[in-house]
């Protein structure tokens, strides 16, 4: 699993498949104040991107692969 979660932060690292997505969500319906540190993620799973999109957590960093990084947070969400 590439989804760590650290208290209020949830980690999210390397390549993400779709059953991160999974986790991602339940971690934030359990506290939607958790942010999401995407800082050491290469390439998220459409699903988590989607997720992310629908919930608008507060966003730590950005995945490296410039695509996803615009797709995953608008720049006002950044932290």
């Amino acid at each position: 699993m590439s989804v760590r979660i650290d208290g209020m932060s949830i980690h999210v690292e390397g390549n993400s498949p779709v059953e991160d997505a999974e986790l991602i969500l339940a971690a934030l319906q359990e506290n939607p104040q958790r942010s999401v540190d995407l800082s050491r993620a290469i390439r998220l799973h459409t699903a988590s991107v989607q997720v992310l999109r629908a919930l608008r957590p507060k966003v730590i960093g950005l995945p490296s692969d410039p695509f996803q990084a615009r797709l995953v947070v608008f720049r006002h969400d950044l932290a």
